[in-house]
């Protein structure tokens, strides 16, 4: 399926969705988002793809945000009509079945910052830097997903204010998992992308069902909630084959002891 603003790749497991508008900084177009919500559908229904990892291209930006310049277009086209540019791929990545990473290779402004939020795990290197910076115009979004990931106090800060985060302030207050030089921040990611992939796909993706289906639970709904998905979509193999290497293990330490 060809792809005009995205670069698709597949390898051990890990679907990769490069935002492929550099010279715009990789801006969030009409395009670019309808494009991006079939991609997230495509690797979702994919068999072989348990991760997905996300990045843009070039080494200025994961995404500088909203294509302004269409959006002007589009409302002095249009004047009076509310923006109708997609939305659907924010719920769609937000309740992703399958693990989600955000490689942010440079600056995460506006709607990349939203996106970026929204994703399990961030990666970033001394490029990174953030800004929820919707409030400067006029407009607002993260509320709902940046405390989460930084706690409420901070995200008040960050979303009041508008300012930028760069990447050693971004670590230190959780928005980053992980913060490496540049040269290395794809090849971190995708060791951490093939090792939740050499996991038990149904596990991994039963604990992150949980852990977003959990947000505003109270402790003993998530305890059922955790009983209920794990009996319906968790296909734990038999003890003997879960525990193979440590039954084999056992068995030459006993065999050793007989000697």
């Amino acid at each position: 399926m060809a792809y005009e603003t995205l670069l698709l790749q597949k390898k051990n497991g890990v679907g990769i969705i490069t935002l492929n508008r550099p010279a715009k900084l990789n801006a969030l177009s009409t395009t670019l988002l309808n494009e991006f919500d079939r991609a997230l559908t495509e690797f979702e229904e994919d068999g072989e793809v348990d991760v997905l990892l996300v990045t843009g291209a070039g080494d200025r930006a994961f995404s500088a945000g909203a294509d302004i310049h269409e959006m002007v277009e589009v409302s002095e086209a249009q004047p009076g009509v509310p923006d109708q540019r997609p939305r659907d791929w924010v719920w769609h990545l937000a309740n992703y079945r399958k693990p989600t990473i955000g490689v942010i290779n440079g600056l995460a402004h506006g709607g990349g910052a939203l996106m970026s939020s929204i994703f399990d795990i961030r990666l970033g290197c001394e490029r990174t830097n953030f800004r929820f910076l919707a409030v400067s115009y006029g407009r607002v979004n993260s509320t709902w997903s940046l405390p989460l990931i930084v706690g409420l106090p901070m995200a008040k800060e960050l979303l009041f204010t508008g300012r930028i985060v760069e990447a050693e302030e971004a670590f230190r207050i959780g928005l980053l998992n992980r913060l490496v030089p540049s040269a290395e921040l794809m090849k971190t990611a995708l060791e951490m992308a093939e090792l939740i992939a050499s996991n038990d796909a149904s596990a991994v993706q039963a604990v992150r069902e949980m852990l977003v289906g959990d947000i505003g639970m109270n402790w003993y709904d998530m305890l059922r909630n955790e009983a209920r998905i794990i009996a319906r979509s968790v296909k734990s193999p038999p003890p003997r084959q879960s525990f193979s290497s440590f039954l084999e293990r056992k068995g030459k330490r006993r065999g050793k002891g007989g000697d």
